[in-house]
C-alpha cells in the first residue's frame, strides 16, 4: 500500500502544555484522511508538524515517502497548505497572488504566469482575477487561498477547516473541489468543525482528543460504535408519557430515554422501520397521541459526543486550542525557518494561538 503520510509517536509540548502525546496516523496515497476532535485535541499542532511548519519533540513524520523531519525542504516541494483562514495579500489581485506563489516554487515567470491563469479559471475566479483581493468574499477569497495551496500541483494537501466561516453554497463548491483533486489521485488531509463535512468526504476519520487517536474507521464504523437506529417518539400530553414508554420497552433492545420537559421518548431498536411501524400500530391502539415520531440513525455528532464528551464546535468556533501560530501564516509557502532552513519552532505560547 503507498502512503501519502505516515506519522508515529508524534509528541509536541509547549512548556507545560502537551498538545499531542504520542498521535500514530497512517494516510493511504490518493484517500482524504478526516481529523476530527474538540478545541484543544490537538489537530492544528498535527498539521502544522506533518506540513513541516513544527518539529516535533519526540516521533518521525514521513509524507510522500519522504523524512518530513530530516528532509522538510523537500517535502515542502511535494505539499500544499490551506488553512483556516485565506492567507492572500488583500493589495495584490488574486493573478498576482498566485503569480507570486508560483515564482516562491521556482516555476519560472511564464509557467507561473499560466498555472495562475489556469486555477483562476478552474477556481471560478476568471473575472475577478484582475481585482484587488480586498474586494473579494470570503468564499472567493477561501477558494483563491485553495488555489494557491495548488500551484505546484502537491501530491499531498493539508486541509486546516477549509470551510470554515463559508456560507452553504460556498462550502458545496468547496467540497466539489475537493473531490475533483481525489479524483486525481491527491491525498488529503482535512480537519473540520462541521461533521456533514467529514462524513461526505473523508475515506477514513480520525478521531482526536487530547493529543492522542482514541478511535478510527469509516463514518459508518464509527457510527456503529454508538448503536443501531433509534425511534423517537414525542406524545402530545403528559398523561401520556408512562403508557407509550411502556409500549416502546417492548419493543427496545436497550434501556428507553424519556425527556419529560420536551414529552420525548427515544428507544434503541433493531428492525428499524419495521419497529417504527409496530410502535405506530400499538400507540394508536391505545389512543395515545403522538405530536411526532420518526427513526433516526446515529450520526457524527453522536460519535463524537461519545467519544469526546464534547459536542462539535459551533459555526462560529475558529480556533483549534492548540497553542500554535495562526492558521493563516501555514498556508502561505513563505515558511518562516531558521538560518538553517529548518523550520521556527521557538513559538512562544504567548504569541500563539
Amino acid at each position: 500500500m503507498n502512503e501519502g503520510i505516515r506519522a508515529t509517536g508524534l509528541v509536541k509540548r509547549y512548556r507545560d502544555v502537551t498538545a499531542l502525546a504520542g498521535l500514530d496516523l497512517v494516510v493511504p496515497a490518493g484517500t482524504v484522511q478526516g481529523l476530527l476532535g474538540p478545541n484543544g485535541a490537538g489537530k492544528t499542532t498535527a498539521v502544522r508538524i506533518l506540513s513541516t511548519l513544527l518539529t516535533p519533540d519526540e516521533g518521525s513524520v514521513e509524507v510522500a515517502g519522504i523524512d518530513a523531519i530530516a528532509d522538510p525542504e523537500a517535502v515542502r516541494h511535494r505539499i500544499g497548505l490551506s488553512g483556516q483562514y485565506a492567507a492572500v495579500d488583500e493589495q495584490l489581485t488574486g493573478y498576482e497572488n498566485l503569480d507570486m506563489i508560483g515564482r516562491l516554487y521556482h516555476l519560472g515567470r511564464s509557467a507561473a504566469r499560466a498555472r495562475a491563469r489556469e486555477l483562476l479559471e478552474r477556481f471560478a475566479l476568471s473575472d475577478a482575477g484582475d481585482r484587488p483581493v480586498k474586494t473579494y468574499s470570503g468564499g472567493m477569497r477561501r477558494r483563491l487561498d485553495l488555489a494557491g495551496a495548488l500551484v505546484a500541483e502537491p501530491d499531498v494537501i493539508f486541509l486546516d477547516e477549509p470551510t470554515t466561516g463559508l456560507d452553504p453554497r460556498s462550502r458545496s463548491d468547496m467540497w466539489e473541489v475537493i473531490r475533483e483533486l481525489v479524483g486525481r489521485g491527491t491525498t488529503l488531509l482535512l480537519t473540520t468543525q462541521y461533521l456533514e463535512e467529514a462524513d461526505l468526504l473523508a475515506d477514513d476519520i480520525v478521531v482526536i482528543d487530547r493529543g492522542r487517536a482514541i478511535a478510527q474507521g469509516t463514518a459508518d464504523q464509527l457510527k456503529g460504535q454508538v448503536g443501531g437506529e433509534r425511534v423517537e417518539v414525542v406524545v402530545a400530553d403528559d398523561t401520556d408519557l408512562a403508557p407509550a414508554e411502556q409500549v416502546l420497552r417492548g419493543l427496545a433492545v436497550g434501556e428507553v430515554q424519556l425527556d419529560r420537559h420536551t414529552r420525548q421518548l427515544t428507544a434503541p431498536v433493531a428492525r428499524g422501520a419495521d419497529d417504527l411501524m409496530a410502535a405506530l400500530r400499538q400507540l394508536d391502539a391505545r389512543g395515545i397521541r403522538v405530536s411526532d415520531v420518526g427513526l433516526r440513525r446515529p450520526t457524527l455528532d453522536d460519535v463524537f459526543l461519545t467519544l469526546t464528551g464534547h459536542a462539535a464546535e459551533s459555526d462560529d468556533a475558529r480556533h483549534d486550542g492548540d497553542p500554535d501560530t495562526d492558521a493563516a501564516t501555514a498556508a502561505s509557502p513563505l515558511v518562516a525557518t531558521t538560518d538553517a532552513g529548518r523550520p521556527d519552532t521557538t513559538s512562544s505560547p504567548e504569541n500563539v494561538r
